[in-house]
């Protein structure tokens, strides 16, 4: 009995062994798998995240293009094994490789047919998103990825349909690449969408209305940035179902939050992400710069080491005098008598004194009439034949600046005046009209007397600052009390790029309190004795993308610089159609996302 009992014992240990080895034969095959498993979803995630990565890439090389004044272009592989072999495609589009640790990831882009229709294709943006109500040019693409590991086997295949979206910055009755304080003291009605990439702060001493989408990258807030005050009157972001009063009681300076806005149907909208613009430098006159490139007519005051002017220079894009063209030039009869001698389309002028700048300044003085009169004339020695209504670019683009020992100098004693242009036509038999134009210049701009008022084409100023001078202005009077300076009442229709100061420090985002920078009321420089009683008209578009790089006089109101203008201003509504538009406007980029999408047959 006690061997059975002993033998019974065995082989339930042998059978309880036996058990136990199976069961964990079977936990070490659940192990294999579930780590293979692990793995392979690691491995997946990895690829897949691998693979968004490269379509970011190519997503943000399409939006980079297009800031650039460009358009991608090339040829896509075709769907059949696309980037096998010599199945690679070009340009824009080809078959690109980035590698991230050990994997691989393999991308494309497909154009959609739709972006082949007529340049330019302008579309509304819906209700509720950002920038509605604005027009953007809008191209669609899809972009391609497939991601490899080390041992060449696919993890991921991804898709990506995005539409890249191009705002002109000059359908903002204003935009700013800062924070910005509009605070008129009389009432001011704003009737375009309002833009910044900073903060908004808004306060009007006897009223203020927006009457479009008001976004803003940061906060928002009721009053004033300098001080800490709010004036309570009745400022209104007009909506399009009835006329709110934005927060009527405001003792001090009120910030804006969320819930205080959700009745506006997304006409205010803060916290939008940061766009990206055109740096100050694209105005340079430098090769490789945008507007010096693509530039039809590049006017150079040339100065020697003593500030004396030698001549006025027509450039290439090399910036180098084209002596032919400079000497066509100087021959051209007009109305300005200056350093180069009398009666001349463009001069140089040295007699004026800038208030604001506390400096005499030396100015490329244009006659806008006389200079297309000489621009048609000699139109074969001058600019290679071209007509005054060329359309490349959407018009006429002017690069004027001036080359001295303080050109890159911030308190440059350098300027640009244009005059003149009250019809922006010539006056010699034979000559066509001009359907736009834009003038550039990487100095102060000073436009004299009414411009593009009657017959107006679409027109702008791309400048480091800009100074408004009625038609009543004399140099002589410059430098004498401000009583002396009597304006007359004065019309200009363009959209205006200019550098504005920035109240609170250097980039404007330096923290509240500080001196007053004069607001957007302010954004035309004035020179003159308005007292409040002459108009300044105006129609437009006011960007301003920095502080000024070359004249930075502070704000300053009353004697001895100026008395404010009545001010007659408005956002020029017919930039919202896209062949009224400047030539060459300047516009931030963007991508919507249409879809993404895996693919899990592979």
């Amino acid at each position: 009995m006690k061997y059975s009992q002993r033998g019974f014992s065995l082989i339930t240990t042998m059978f309880l062994l036996a058990m136990l080895a199976t069961l964990l034969a079977a936990y070490s095959s659940i192990s294999r798998i579930e780590m293979g498993t692990y793995r392979g979803i690691r491995s997946s995630a990895n690829g897949f995240n691998v693979g968004e990565a490269g379509l970011n890439l190519r997503a943000e090389t399409i939006r980079a293009t297009f800031v650039g004044y460009n358009r991608p272009s090339g040829t896509s592989p075709s769907t059949t094994n696309p980037c096998v072999g010599a199945n690679q495609g070009s340009g824009g589009f080809a078959c690109q490789s980035n590698t991230f640790g050990p994997r691989t990831v393999t991308s494309y882009v497909v154009e959609n047919p739709y972006n082949l229709a007529t340049y330019p294709v302008f579309k509304p943006i819906d209700p509720g998103e950002r920038y509605q109500g604005l027009n953007a040019q809008e191209y669609e693409y899809a972009s391609y990825a497939t991601t490899k590991n080390a041992q060449d086997k696919v993890e991921a295949q991804l898709e990506l349909r995005f539409k890249s979206r191009l705002v002109p910055l000059f359908q903002f009755a204003a935009f700013y690449n800062k924070d910005l304080e509009i605070l008129p003291g009389p009432s001011m009605v704003l009737s375009g969408p309002v833009h910044t990439n900073g903060d908004l702060y808004l306060d009007g001493g006897n009223g203020l209305d927006i009457s479009g989408q008001v976004t803003t990258a940061g906060n928002l807030y009721r009053g004033r940035k300098n001080d800490s005050t709010c004036l309570n009157r009745n400022n209104r972001v007009i909506d399009p179902v009835s006329l709110r009063a934005l927060f009527p009681s405001c003792p001090t300076r009120r910030l804006v939050n969320a819930s205080d806005v959700t009745l506006w149907n997304n006409m205010i909208q803060m916290g939008v992400p940061v766009v990206s613009v055109p740096s100050p430098e694209e105005l340079d006159a430098v090769p490789g710069k945008t507007y010096f490139d693509k530039a039809d007519l590049r006017l150079v005051l040339r100065l020697n080491n003593s500030h004396v002017a030698q001549a006025i220079e027509v450039r290439d894009t090399n910036n180098v005098n084209v002596a032919a063209a400079t000497a066509s030039l100087a021959a051209c009869s007009g109305n300005i008598t200056g350093v180069l001698g009398a009666n001349k389309a463009v001069n140089a002028v040295t007699a004026f004194r800038d208030r604001r700048e506390n400096r005499n300044m030396t100015l490329l003085d244009v006659d806008m009439i006389s200079l297309l009169n000489c621009l048609h004339t000699n139109r074969a020695t001058i600019w290679g034949g071209k007509l005054l209504n060329d359309n490349t670019e959407g018009g006429l683009v002017f690069h004027f600046s001036v080359s001295g020992p303080d050109s890159a100098l911030q308190n440059s004693r350098y300027g640009v005046r244009v005059r003149n242009g009250a019809q922006l036509r010539p006056t010699v038999g034979g000559a066509s009209n001009p359907i736009g134009m834009t003038i550039v210049s990487d100095g102060a701009f000073y436009l004299f007397g009414n411009y593009n008022s009657s017959n107006k084409i679409p027109a702008a100023a791309l400048v480091d600052t800009f100074n408004v001078m009625s038609g009543n202005w004399n140099d002589a009077n410059s430098n004498s009390a401000i009583g002396s300076r009597v304006p007359t009442n004065t019309t200009q229709q363009l959209a205006v790029m200019a550098a504005t100061d920035s109240t609170g420090g250097i980039d404007g985002a330096g923290g509240q309190g500080g001196t007053y920078n004069g607001g957007l009321e302010n954004y035309p420089r004035f020179h003159e004795n308005w007292n409040g009683s002459v108009t300044y008209t105006y129609r437009g578009s006011f960007v301003s993308l920095n502080r000024p790089r070359h004249s930075n006089g502070p704000w300053v109101y009353g004697n001895p610089v100026y008395t404010a203008p009545v001010r007659n201003w408005n956002y020029d509504t017919s930039f919202n159609t896209a062949q009224n538009l400047p030539p060459i406007t300047p516009r931030f980029v963007y991508l919507k996302q249409q879809l993404f999408v895996r693919d899990y047959e592979q």
